[in-house]
């Protein structure tokens, strides 16, 4: 059976990654491959100043769109694909290489990830987060600062200059074109068991189809 295609969106802070995550440790490598538009970020020389100097990692031409459509087709087409973890300019962190292996269920998680025709165009199910905007900021202040070692001032630029601007134009315009919308203002608990007993369906149904008969010659 062709692998199942999920894609996961929505704004900076709406508990994407968080979501993703608990999915991946439900089900394991072997049942869920998740690939993030996240480590595709191009390198911070090659990316888009504003009028004030900062750099804007919130468009989508900061993604190399082009590789990461590539590494998703080799994940559809059976191929084990490796990349180079994105820390986000971490200097305290070291970044890892990381391997990507075909499974019944490859998940492509990202803010731009309906917003690239290529992408979207690939996906069987698209599943789009959202929040209330305070809770998005404190969020995202909470995990600039901790992962990401970046300075509360820097964040709230940002924010307002980059994320906000962007997720109006690139992101929300497609929470129509959703099939199921999460509000994670408070938690997720229960969208997750949903998409979690459509995956165990999925896998279940995956498991019972049989093997093609080899070809008599």
């Amino acid at each position: 059976m062709k692998p199942f295609i999920m894609g996961i969106t929505g704004g900076s802070g709406s508990g994407k990654t968080t979501f993703v995550k608990e999915l991946k440790r439900r089900f394991g490598d072997e049942s869920v491959c998740l690939i993030s538009q996240d480590d595709y970020y191009r390198p911070r020389e090659e990316q888009l100043v504003d009028s004030q100097g900062v750099q804007n990692f919130d468009l989508p031409r900061s993604i190399d769109k082009k590789a990461f459509a590539k590494d998703v087709m080799r994940l559809l087409a059976g191929e084990t694909v490796e990349r180079l973890e994105y820390l986000y300019n971490n200097k305290l962190a070291t970044p890892a290489m990381l391997t990507f292996r075909p499974a019944p269920v490859i998940i492509v998680e990202g803010i731009f990830v309906f917003h690239f025709k290529r992408i979207r165009k690939l996906l069987d199910l698209k599943v789009f987060l959202h929040a209330k905007e305070n809770l998005k900021v404190i969020r995202r202040i909470k995990r600039d600062q901790v992962e990401r070692n970046y300075p509360l001032d820097d964040v709230l630029y940002r924010y307002e200059k980059h994320v906000l601007p962007t997720f109006e134009r690139y992101i929300q315009p497609y929470m129509d074109e959703a099939d199921i919308v999460i509000n994670n203002n408070k938690h997720f608990s229960t969208a997750l068991e949903v998409i979690a007993g459509f995956i165990e369906s999925y896998l279940k149904k995956h498991q019972e189809q049989p093997d093609k008969p080899a070809n008599e010659g």
